[in-house]
């Protein structure tokens, strides 16, 4: 047998959906085969992400997941599970990143991204987990940041968030394991998007991310992540669960 990474016929639901990362993503998975749940803050605004899927001959569903909202985070769950009658794939791509000095960081500020990353991110794996223990089977991929293995400066409270996600991988890889759930982190880079957009819109500050990318020398395309999630959750990666695949152009090498 070679290795297959084809995920045709399996269900996945990837959170904040609709752009950037999510967005890309979605539609990876889509094109290899999978039916794709969409977690949005508005549902009612997908950008178009449905259409695109679905026109890929996939189905899919916009669910109404805002992720500081526990209850809307398990309601989002069990209506893939009604819709699809099962989840084979999660992507927790959702997060935020309010950047500021150490000195200036806003107690509002450090609530809502900890709500976000982490306590948005655990509690959609657990109600994910649940169903993926009764299935005996599962993948979940966190997408974290290489802001998890490195200092970037202003950035202490996302860079606490990401370094937690990657242990919070490991953990439950141990745990579910036994369950034939696998549990990865993707940790990209800068990579444009429009919630880098701004920031990479100085020239000196680009300059001086493309530098750090010692490797390779350019600024990623979400392509170039959900490729790295494709891979992990698909079966050529049925033996890889704990892992940090750090997708970074050689940054943290350096």
């Amino acid at each position: 047998m070679f290795p297959e990474f084809r995920v045709d016929g399996k269900v996945a639901l990837v959170t904040g959906a609709a752009r950037g990362l999510g967005r890309a993503i979605s539609l990876a998975l889509a094109h290899a085969g999978a039916d794709v749940a969409i977690g949005l803050r508005d549902a009612g605004d997908d950008g178009g992400l449905a259409g695109e899927i679905t026109g890929m001959g996939r189905a899919t569903l916009p669910v109404q997941m805002d992720m500081t909202v526990p209850a809307q985070i398990a309601q989002a769950v069990q209506d893939v599970v009604d819709r699809f009658g099962r989840i084979d794939i999660l992507v927790n791509n959702a997060g935020i990143a309010p950047g500021n000095r150490a000195e200036d960081v806003t107690e509002e500020d450090f609530d809502r991204t900890l709500a976000v990353n982490l306590k948005g991110t655990f509690l959609a794996t657990q109600a994910v987990g649940r169903v993926m223990i009764r299935q005996r089977h599962g993948r979940i991929v966190n997408v974290g940041s290489q802001a998890g293995e490195v200092a970037l400066p202003g950035e202490s409270i996302y860079c606490m968030t990401k370094a937690a996600i990657g242990h919070l991988t490991r953990c439950l890889a141990v745990e579910w394991g036994p369950h034939d759930i696998t549990v990865n982190n993707v940790a990209p880079t800068f990579i444009r998007t429009p919630g880098t957009a701004e920031a990479l819109s100085d020239p000196a500050f680009e300059a001086d991310v493309i530098e750090r990318i010692a490797a390779l020398h350019r600024i990623g395309d979400p392509m170039d992540v959900a490729g790295a999630v494709l891979y992990l959750v698909s079966p050529a990666a049925s033996l890889v669960t704990g892992h940090t695949l750090v997708v970074d152009g050689g940054w943290t090498v350096r």
